[in-house]
């Protein structure tokens, strides 16, 4: 059983914001879960978050795609009061993030990247510590865990100290404490990052039903191309700005071409025989020789005719979130990742942390 946001949550709500009988009250225009303008967040000369605008509406699952260092955390981090803006504002559920501190957080649920769940305690006592953080009235303690621990699936194993559970399953009860308070908005940071296909599929089951049940505004980054379909509307983040927002249809529908990768006996002759012979601009990605053109499959017989270099093999597709992120980006997701893992090896910090070990 899961009560919708007019029976416990929104009882919870109502203990949470100090205005009984308004679920998910907020301190201002409540059309609006979050708005930015102008956010900017800097680390000594290294410039985050680059001064970005946005709204999320109520109700929305909103979604930050981007490689690792692109600005997703530290955007997420200064939306939950955890990072003080440089420069700029945000508003969540209506509340300042720099002024209003306390009351930004009352209407927040958060879920790291990484676990934050007490390993020693039980799954219920978890929970049962939130609450009393919260300020969750104790008359609606009791029926609220059970309902969160039923909709993640948890509710058989509530006794069982959380040192026992798998990844996937500390996942859905951080999932579950972060609702426990009937948040107006819940952060999720990487919500998935390290799980199984299957298990990342399951929780975005459990995501998806407390959207329906609890009417919750979703915010969430990832990194994941599958993941950012579940999405409303969607943000790719490069190097610390916004460089596309959309529906996943009007992002993918503004790539206008579908991507070809092939295979040859000779990749950089091939790129050179595709810009002069046939004007395309190729490049190696993801170890393939890589352009977009409208109409990639009716191309591809020209191609073995014309490119003068032996193909080894050839793979078209309709464009994809990740054609997105290339054509705003110039790189794909993964190889965008791989450049700031080498950027990170590469590093004084951490040239010297190895020398020392």
């Amino acid at each position: 059983m899961v009560t919708t946001a007019g029976g416990v949550g929104a009882d919870v709500k109502a203990a949470a914001t100090g205005e009984p009988g308004e679920p998910g009250a907020t301190g201002g225009d409540a059309s609006w879960a979050i708005t930015l303008r102008g956010l900017t967040r800097t680390y000594g000369e290294v410039k985050a978050v680059k001064g970005i605008d946005l709204d999320v509406s109520t109700g929305e699952t909103f979604g930050f795609l981007g490689p690792n260092g692109a600005g997703k955390s530290t955007t997420i981090g200064m939306l939950c009061t955890l990072v003080t803006p440089t420069a700029g504002t945000a508003r969540v559920a209506g509340f300042d993030v720099r002024h209003d501190r306390d009351s930004v957080r009352r209407n927040i649920g958060l879920v790291f990247q990484d676990s934050t769940v007490d390993g020693y305690l039980t799954a219920e006592s978890n929970l049962r510590l939130h609450a009393e953080l919260y300020g969750v009235p104790r008359a609606l303690v009791n029926d609220r865990i059970r309902q969160m621990l039923e909709m993640v699936g948890l509710w058989e194993r509530r006794k069982s100290k959380v040192g026992t559970f798998s990844g996937g399953m500390k996942r859905r009860l951080e999932i579950a404490r972060g609702l426990l308070h009937s948040p107006f908005v819940l952060f999720l940071d990487e919500p998935t990052v390290g799980l199984d296909p299957q298990t990342r599929s399951s929780i975005w089951g459990y995501i998806d039903e407390l959207r329906r049940s609890e009417g919750t505004t979703i915010f969430m980054t990832t990194h994941y191309m599958d993941e950012a379909e579940y999405c409303d509307r969607i943000a790719i983040m490069d190097q610390g700005t916004i460089v596309a927002l959309g529906t996943p249809e009007e992002l993918k529908a503004s790539v206008g071409a579908d991507r070809v990768q092939i295979r040859t006996d000779d990749d950089p002759a091939a790129i050179v025989r595709l810009q002069e012979h046939f004007g395309v601009t190729a490049r190696m990605l993801e170890g393939a020789v890589t352009f977009s053109v409208p109409g990639g499959e009716q191309f591809v017989p020209r191609l073995f005719a014309e490119l003068g270099v032996a193909i080894r093999s050839v793979n078209v597709a309709r464009p994809t979130l990740d054609d997105v992120f290339m054509k705003y980006t110039g790189t794909t997701i993964r190889d965008a990742e791989a450049t700031s893992g080498e950027r990170l090896r590469n590093s004084p910090m951490i040239r010297q942390a190895t020398r020392r070990r």
